[in-house]
C-alpha cells in the first residue's frame, strides 16, 4: 500500500467530503469533539461534497468540508497547511458567517443552530498551550460556564502531535496520526477497529484513486511547493534588504568618521563603487 499525503487538499476533500462513506466524517467528528453516547452524531449531510476538479480550474484555496448533522448543528472542518495572515480573525469572521447565514431578515432568532468549527494545522499557532488539541467557547470568566454556546472552535496543531503508533489509544489520537502519517506508512495498522477510519485508511490507498484524481491530486501538490516556494523567497529577499540597510547605515556613520573606502568595504559587504557613491552622496548634502 503506498497512502496519500491527507494534508493535500484533494486528498481532504476525497476522504472527508465522500457522501458514499459519510461514516468517515461522523466518525471524526465524533473522535475529535469526544461525543458520549446519546450526543454521538448519527446522519450528516455534506453540503459541499467532493468533486474532482479539472486541473487547469485547480487553485490553491482554503480546504474545507461543511457538515449539518440530524440536530441541525452545523460543523466546518478545514485544513490549512499554512499560516495565512490574520488567521485568527478569519476563522471567527467565517465561523460567525456560516452562523447569521442560518436565517434571512425578518426571521426569529431562536432558529439559529450551533456552528462548531474544527481546524487542522500543520503549523503551531497557540503559543500558550502545549495540547494538540485546543478548544476554545465564550464562557463567563468568573464562573467559566458556557451559556453563550452559539459559536465553538476547535484546533488540532499537527507539529505538536508527537505520539509513536503503539502509543495511539484512543480512538482521536488514532485519526491524528492517520492525518499526520499517512504517507509514511505501508499499511493499515492492525488496531484499526473503527469502521470509519478504517475506510479512510483504504481510501486513501494510491491503487483505489482513479488516473484523473492523481493527476489532480500530483499538480495540487506541485501548486503547493510552488505557493511555499514563492513564500521562502520572499523572505529571504526581504532578509536581504535588510541586511543591505544596515549595511549602508554602519557604511555612512563611518564616513561621517572619515574613516577610508577600502577600510569601510572591509567591515561591510558593501562593494567599493556602492561605497564610493555613499561618500558623494554625503559630500554633495
Amino acid at each position: 500500500m503506498k497512502f496519500v499525503d491527507i494534508k493535500n487538499d484533494i486528498a481532504f476533500r476525497k476522504i472527508f467530503g465522500n457522501e458514499n462513506k459519510k461514516e468517515i466524517l461522523i466518525s471524526f467528528l465524533n473522535a475529535v469533539l469526544e461525543l458520549t453516547k446519546g450526543k454521538k452524531i448519527k446522519r450528516i449531510e455534506i453540503k459541499n461534497p467532493y468533486q474532482l476538479p479539472e486541473i487547469k480550474d485547480l487553485k490553491s484555496s482554503i480546504l474545507d468540508v461543511r457538515v449539518t448533522d440530524e440536530r441541525e448543528i452545523s460543523y466546518i472542518v478545514e485544513m490549512q497547511v499554512e499560516e495565512p495572515d490574520g488567521f485568527d480573525k478569519r476563522v471567527q469572521f467565517y465561523t460567525a458567517r456560516q452562523y447569521s447565514k442560518q436565517i434571512e431578515k425578518g426571521d426569529d432568532y431562536p432558529k439559529l443552530n450551533q456552528v462548531i468549527f474544527i481546524g487542522i494545522l500543520d503549523f503551531n499557532f497557540f503559543d500558550d498551550d502545549d495540547n494538540y488539541i485546543l478548544r476554545h467557547r465564550t464562557v463567563n470568566v468568573r464562573t467559566q460556564k458556557c451559556t453563550l454556546n452559539g459559536m465553538e472552535y476547535n484546533f488540532i496543531e499537527l507539529p505538536k502531535f508527537t505520539k509513536v503508533l503503539k502509543n495511539c489509544k484512543s480512538l482521536v489520537d488514532k485519526w491524528i496520526y492517520f492525518i499526520k502519517n499517512a504517507p509514511n506508512l505501508d499499511v493499515i495498522p492492525a488496531d484499526v477497529n473503527d469502521k470509519g477510519l478504517k475506510h479512510a485508511y483504504q481510501d486513501a490507498d494510491r491503487h483505489n484513486w482513479t488516473k484523473e484524481e492523481l493527476e489532480a491530486y500530483h499538480y495540487s501538490e506541485m501548486r503547493r511547493q510552488d505557493e511555499k516556494g514563492k513564500t521562502e523567497l520572499a523572505v529571504k529577499k526581504a532578509e536581504k534588504t535588510a541586511r543591505e540597510a544596515r549595511e549602508i547605515e554602519i557604511a555612512r556613520e563611518m564616513i561621517k568618521d572619515n574613516e577610508p573606502s577600502n577600510k569601510i568595504v572591509k567591515y561591510t559587504t558593501l562593494n567599493k563603487e556602492t561605497v564610493e557613491k555613499l561618500i558623494n552622496e554625503l559630500n554633495n548634502k
